[in-house]
């Protein structure tokens, strides 16, 4: 089966550097690097054990960047290799790992899942493990690092039931890509249980709680949101309103529940954030043709008391735009994505709507509703009703805050907890690292 894959991406190869091409032409970044995709990069010289942390784009590289930190702070020989398949997961990479890593960081795009591509790119820099973030998997990858000895950890886990029902489709592939796991730390026991499932031998597999609850907000991240809540209210307390990482057919439902909003609230402010840079400039369109006031982040004029929607086209600011808001609302979830991470705005005491679609935090997203910090709506009107609610009671809406909070602080504790894993998994064939001879496959 595995063969028959090769054979099928080879097939298909032309297609996805098409796609490539075609996605660059709004983001000319997918157009650069190709070598890469390809497994083309210089040859390492350094004989330091070398970690490699697969995470795909922006939302698992800030999942890596507390795990790589801390353990570049115990173990400053390590050095780290870091992987992506965006250029907004590669930027994240640059800004937040750069800084502390330094010299210690490489960083490339994961090569395309074949033979051809991964063999040179292994034979180039030789990682002693590799920890994917998340659920990133791909056949002929485990299969060439597990035929090298090289340890791989699958870290954060999660699987939904869509997943599972996608990767139950072809049995005996991942069947093989599983075998060729060696840890897979899980979020929740329900995502442990679909990977065992599927064919994961059970003591390879731990449920360890959802590391993305471990947030620290520092005083100086504290500080940078009351100041930036300043700067939006101006001498006023204008209500804010966040609506972070939409998609394709949120902004519409959005905007519509804030002309309705606007009725009462003359001064609500909207903070409107899309998910990629590729559609900032269309929902600044739609915001204007819709009517409404509308200033850009990232010209960096101050906000105005006439302004009504602040359009969020900067990047690596979401977590300080939660800590400036009063109510949050969390992407994906009208549409079928899956949702984005409710855990940011809890952490920070902002109560959470969020659309009905939460297969991505579907454990998370429980938890939250549960302890009455989280409202799924299915439209404006239920949208447009749900805030209206929590500016009108602003001590229901400050408990419903404070609940979140108490939620996320509860639930912390797994990072340490997968630290440890990936120590001991870089560790354990400390013997094998002098220099082991690449297996060609």
């Amino acid at each position: 089966m595995q063969i028959f894959y090769s054979w099928l991406f080879r097939l298909f190869l032309p297609v996805v550097l098409l796609r490539l091409w075609w996605r660059g032409r709004s983001q000319p970044a997918y157009r650069l690097r190709l070598r890469e995709r390809l497994g083309q990069v210089p040859k390492r010289h350094s004989r330091a054990p070398l970690i490699w942390v697969h995470s795909v784009s922006v939302g698992e590289t800030l999942a890596a960047v507390p795990v790589i930190s801390k353990l570049a702070a115990r173990h400053t020989d390590w050095q780290w290799l870091v992987t992506t398949t965006t250029p907004t997961g590669s930027e994240r990479v640059k800004e937040a790992l750069q800084p502390i890593l330094g010299g210690r960081l490489l960083h490339y795009y994961l090569p395309y899942d074949l033979p051809e591509c991964l063999v040179p790119f292994l034979n180039a820099l030789s990682p002693c493990a590799l920890v994917i973030i998340e659920t990133e998997l791909w056949p002929n990858l485990l299969k060439l690092c597990s035929s090298r000895k090289i340890p791989i950890l699958l870290a954060n886990a999660r699987l939904s039931e869509k997943s599972a029902r996608g990767y139950g489709r072809f049995p005996s592939l991942s069947r093989t890509m599983l075998s060729n796991l060696d840890r897979v730390v899980a979020q929740y026991p329900a995502d442990m249980q679909r990977f065992i499932d599927l064919g994961l031998p059970a003591e390879r597999a731990v449920a360890n709680g959802n590391i993305k609850f471990d947030l620290s907000i520092d005083m100086g991240l504290a500080s940078e949101a009351q100041a930036l809540a300043h700067q939006w209210r101006g001498e006023s307390s204008r209500p804010i309103w966040l609506a972070a990482s939409t998609h394709v057919g949120e902004d519409e439902v959005i905007l519509d529940a804030f002309s309705i909003l606007k009725k009462e609230y003359r001064d609500l402010l909207l903070v409107l954030v899309p998910r990629h840079p590729q559609r900032f400039d269309s929902v600044a369109r739609l915001c204007r043709e819709r009517g409404f006031a509308l200033a850009r982040r990232s010209e960096g004029a101050a906000v105005k008391a006439s302004d009504e929607v602040i359009l969020g086209d900067t990047m690596g600011e979401l977590l300080r735009f939660y800590g400036a808001s009063d109510i949050a609302f969390v992407g994906g979830s009208l549409v079928s994505v899956g949702g984005h991470n409710m855990i940011e705005p809890a952490a920070w005491g902002v109560p959470v709507i969020s659309g009905p679609h939460l297969h991505n935090f579907a454990t998370v997203s429980s938890l939250l509703q549960e302890a009455g910090a989280m409202v799924v709506v299915e439209d404006s009107e239920s949208m447009a009703s749900q805030v209206q609610a929590w500016l009108e009671d602003v001590g229901q809406r400050k408990a419903a805050g404070q609940r979140g909070k108490k939620v996320a602080s509860e639930n912390s504790g797994a990072l340490q907890r997968l630290l440890s894993e990936v120590e001991r998994l870089a560790t354990q064939n400390e013997d094998q690292r002098e220099n082991k001879n690449p297996a060609l496959w």
